[in-house]
């Protein structure tokens, strides 16, 4: 089939790879690095779910207050109908 578009698998032996100590400084170095990042993103998270619960608690509070509102209206409750024309 499509076969030869692989290359071939390289047997490595026994040895396992030897890094150099300034390598494994390096490593060390990201990882943390990675680490505070990570922190950092979950903190904005946080921040981020608490400002939009207040924004929807905010918007959620005018809907209610505005449909009270309407609920107490009377103008439209001392209106008489006229009176029907008789032919």
């Amino acid at each position: 089939m499509g076969d030869s578009n692989y290359k071939p698998k390289i047997n490595a032996g026994d040895q396992e790879p030897v890094l150099k100590q300034a390598e494994l400084d390096y490593m060390k170095i990201i990882e943390q690095k990675n680490r505070e990042r990570v922190q950092k993103l979950q903190q904005l998270g946080r921040r981020n779910k608490i400002t939009g619960f207040a924004i929807g608690a905010g918007v959620f509070s005018i809907y209610l207050y505005s449909i009270f509102a309407v609920k107490q209206e009377t103008f439209l409750d001392d209106f008489d109908e006229p009176a029907k024309i008789q032919q």
